[in-house]
């Protein structure tokens, strides 16, 4: 594995987050690459810190990966408030294309796995239009059964891909990364989620100034508000009341320790 060194690790709401730059994740994906080693690369927001908590396998699929990114701008306050600064959001699609116009530059081959056949063939073509010196290794979706995840990741060892980007749900596409991800001889394995959507053009992604204030999750909203509006409900309220407890836990440590000094 190719990691940068262990010094920007941040324990944050039960998981490890690295605090670093897009510039210096970038890098390590270079370095990975030209180097012969491995990154296997995480991005977590608030609703997966949530589901993290009670589904265990997603947790550990997580924290197993090599580098775990803030893909949500409320992670990075959310740190920030719990004395964890973050530098910046590394959010998952912008290192995706990052990535895909490094790879252009410096001859990477990318593969790319999931989504729908439709939804995939968009993506190609967008890819191809956008990247047009990209040497694209190959792409399947993601609608394979468990079972076959053996034969899937052979396929990619085969096309001789350099960087695998998984366009699929949680938490099979950090499963996935975690069982397969060294057998598909990918150097740079990152898990996208629904970029593949995005950049297909099937749903829109919200406007910088959306982005920035960190309300990219209400934009989504209002695309979905009948398949979004529960989930959210019930995530993003219950990553308010973990950020609280931690706050409250941190004055109380504060509290104590000035205590036990008078």
């Amino acid at each position: 594995m190719t990691a940068p060194g262990r010094a920007h690790r941040r324990s944050v709401l039960g998981t490890t987050l690295d605090a670093l730059t897009m510039r210096q994740v970038v890098a390590a994906c270079v370095e990975a690459v030209d180097g012969g080693g491995r990154l296997d690369i995480g991005v977590v927001n608030a609703a997966k810190i949530v589901t993290m908590r009670r589904d265990p396998e997603l947790r550990r699929s997580v924290l197993d990966c090599d580098l775990v990114l803030a893909d949500g701008q409320a992670v990075v306050w959310a740190a920030c408030l719990l004395g964890h600064r973050l530098p910046e959001r590394v959010a998952g699609i912008d290192l995706f294309t990052e990535l895909l116009a490094e790879g252009e530059r410096r001859g990477y081959r990318p593969y790319f796995l999931g989504a729908t056949p439709e939804v995939l063939a968009l993506l190609i073509e967008r890819v191809r239009r956008d990247f047009p010196g990209l040497r694209i290794a190959g792409y399947r979706d993601g609608y394979f059964p468990a079972e076959e995840s053996a034969r899937v990741a052979e396929e990619i060892a085969l096309s001789g891909a350099d960087l695998l980007f998984l366009g699929m749900t949680s938490p099979k596409k950090e499963i996935f990364v975690r069982d397969w991800g060294e057998a598909t001889g990918a150097k740079v394995v990152h898990g996208v989620g629904g970029a593949f959507d995005v950049l297909s053009g099937r749903t829109r992604r919200a406007p910088r100034a959306w982005q920035r204030l960190g309300f990219e999750w209400l934009y989504r909203l209002l695309q979905e508000p009948a398949r979004l509006g529960p989930r959210y409900l019930k995530t993003n309220g219950r990553f308010l009341l973990l950020v609280a407890a931690g706050l409250i836990r941190d004055r109380g440590r504060l509290a104590s320790s000035a205590d036990s000094l008078e």
